[in-house]
């Protein structure tokens, strides 16, 4: 499967698209309260099909403006509702520690995408494509390929809209470079990735780059009056800044990932604690943005031909001399550079890719 993404114009009849949206959340709102009254009262989890019935004959009752989201998009929320219920209770059983909190209420203006399954839309030629039997016009890049299976639209909180396509086409890129091999990969905090072979990727820190600029735009929405305006304007200002940081940094992660899986067959990494990284460096680990550019880096991968293979979290792959072989249990996080009893001299973050390609 493949998924694109375009942008929708700018134009008035957008404000049928905030209808849509904002409804949904009312939707999704009314489902929560549902799923809260009837844990209470029988000590169960509400199934997604009784739900699905009971929205049903609410949009016969006195919900009939609940139409202009669409059966399917209800659906979807309907389900998207239960799987997190699903992972919640999941994880209570299995006691990990984990803290994984059930779906809880969402501020209609800040409801975020609609799901439309094989229903609710329509592409047309000229760019225009037909979303609840009103016509819209995006911007579109390139065709696209394969049968529609699924579209979302996407709201930002800039007001914009996207819509994002999944098909059936299977993606398939080319690469010049035949004789491609085997790599491990380390993360870090001070080097973005560092390669077996030696190689190192520094990030931008794109949103320590930008931070100035979110500073000023937070300070003037902090003194701006509440319903204002102006406040308005303030809040946009600052979301628009987000935004840029967000595109760079996707940006930057194709790119890296593009590179990587045109040079090697397959790219072995450590597979890493972000929830327990987030306590100990919060900002930084979120501006590095490791999770995102894994996700990336897979979705290239099934392009390219390449296979990504994941390290135990646990495998001390810093620790090992990798000449002799030997556990160095006595090494620091501030130790970056280190010495074996063999002789062997070690500077950490390669040492630990060549270790975690060899594992």
């Amino acid at each position: 499967m493949i998924t694109y993404k375009f942008k929708l114009y700018n134009d008035e009849d957008n404000k049928n698209l905030h209808e849509i949206l904002n409804t949904a959340g009312n939707i999704y709102n009314h489902c929560i309260e549902l799923h809260k009254l009837y844990y209470a009262i029988y000590h169960k989890h509400l199934h997604k099909y009784s739900l699905q019935k009971h929205l049903a004959k609410c949009k016969q009752r006195g919900f009939s403006y609940w139409k202009k989201v669409g059966s399917t998009a209800i659906i979807q929320i309907t389900e998207r509702i239960d799987e997190a219920y699903k992972r919640f209770f999941k994880n209570l059983e299995k006691k990990s520690g984990r803290k994984v909190s059930p779906p809880s209420f969402q501020k209609v203006r800040k409801y975020k995408s609609v799901t439309y399954k094989n229903a609710g839309y329509k592409f047309l030629e000229d760019n225009v494509v037909i979303i609840q039997k009103r016509r819209y016009r995006y911007f579109r890049d390139r065709n696209i390929e394969g049968k529609i299976k699924i579209m979302t639209l996407k709201r930002t909180p800039l007001g914009e809209f996207f819509i994002t396509v999944v098909t059936d086409h299977v993606a398939t890129g080319g690469t010049e470079n035949t004789e491609r091999n085997a790599v491990g990969v380390d993360f870090g905090l001070k080097t973005f990735l560092t390669l077996s072979t030696g190689e190192r990727v520094e990030s931008p820190l794109f949103f320590k780059q930008s931070l100035k600029n979110l500073r000023k735009a937070n300070k003037s929405l902090s003194s701006k009056k509440k319903g204002s305006k102006n406040r308005e304007r303030a809040r946009k200002n600052l979301a628009r800044v987000h935004e840029k940081i967000a595109n760079q940094r996707e940006a930057w992660f194709w790119k890296i990932s593009k590179d990587l899986c045109e040079k090697f067959d397959v790219i072995a990494h450590e597979d890493l604690n972000l929830s327990g990284m987030k306590k100990m460096w919060g900002r930084k680990i979120n501006d590095l943005g490791f999770s995102t550019f894994l996700r990336i880096l897979e979705c290239q991968a099934s392009k390219h031909k390449t296979k990504i293979v994941p390290v135990d979290r646990f495998f001390p792959s810093s620790k090992i001399c990798f000449e002799c072989g030997k556990v160095n249990e006595s090494l620091e996080l501030k130790e970056r550079e280190w010495v074996c009893s063999c002789g062997a001299e070690h500077d950490r973050d390669l040492n630990a890719s060549k270790n975690i390609l060899k594992e």
